[in-house]
C-alpha cells in the first residue's frame, strides 16, 4: 500500500469518525428513559416508545463499536501489514477499504466466514 493510499484512508477514517460523533448528539434524545404517565401516553404508545428506545440504544451501541474500530484503524494504519487480509494475507481491495476502512478480511475470506 502506498503512502498516498494510506493518507486517503486516514482522511476517510477521520471523516467517518467526525460523522459518527456528530450523529451521536441526535441519538441521546431517543435513548432517554420513557416516562410512565398514563394520562399523557396510552399503553400501546408507551410500548411503541419503549421499542423505539431499545432500537435507538442498539443503534447507539453499534455506532460506538464502529467508532472504536475506526479509531483502531488510525492507530495501525502505518503498520506494514495494514490492508492485508487476516486469513489469507492477500491485499484487501482499495475500494473495499475505502468503503469500510475497519475491514480485516478480503471479500473471498469474508464470504467464506459467513
Amino acid at each position: 500500500m502506498t503512502s498516498q493510499q494510506r493518507q486517503t484512508l486516514r482522511e476517510r477514517c477521520q471523516a467517518m469518525i467526525a460523522e459518527l460523533q456528530a450523529d451521536e448528539s441526535g441519538r441521546t434524545d431517543a435513548t432517554e428513559t420513557v416516562e410512565l404517565d398514563q394520562t399523557r401516553v396510552g399503553r400501546l404508545s408507551r410500548m411503541d416508545a419503549l421499542q423505539g428506545q431499545a432500537m435507538a440504544k442498539a443503534t447507539a451501541q453499534r455506532a460506538e463499536q464502529h467508532l472504536q474500530r475506526l479509531q483502531a484503524v488510525l492507530g495501525r494504519i502505518d503498520e506494514a501489514d495494514f490492508g492485508r487480509c487476516r486469513d489469507c494475507d492477500e491485499p484487501i481491495a482499495q475500494a473495499r477499504l475505502l468503503a469500510n476502512p475497519a475491514v480485516l478480511r478480503c471479500v473471498a475470506c469474508a464470504s467464506a466466514r459467513e
